[in-house]
């Protein structure tokens, strides 16, 4: 019997300019965001801050394009983005910076 080897931690696949904080607190942020890389989508789990010490762990639970819910976000397109977790407060420091992240698996 072999075991099978854990898999190893995704490349981020994932990519937003935060432009601005709409609302935060411990555990969930709104952010207006531009997709720089991806699309991102609905799940997805961002863990750095690229150039900061902060810890995040932080999972998209909404996207708002032009007001309409939708499941993924396209490069280059802007929307606000709600994300739940740790570190939620952190984005603050993060304006006019990316965060990085990878997509949830495809069924």
């Amino acid at each position: 019997m072999t075991i099978a080897e854990p898999s190893a931690p995704s490349a981020p696949d994932a990519e937003l300019y935060i432009d601005r904080v709409e609302a935060a607190d411990d555990g969930e942020v709104s952010v207006v965001v531009r997709c720089i890389e991806g699309p991102v989508r609905l799940g997805a789990r961002f863990r750095s801050i690229p150039g900061s010490a902060a810890e995040i762990d932080l999972q998209v639970i909404r996207i708002l394009f032009y007001r309409r819910s939708v499941t993924f976000l396209d490069p280059v397109c802007t929307a606000m983005v709600t994300l739940r977790g740790s570190g939620a407060l952190h984005l603050h420091e993060a304006v006019f910076r990316t965060i990085r992240g990878v997509n949830p698996a495809r069924p």
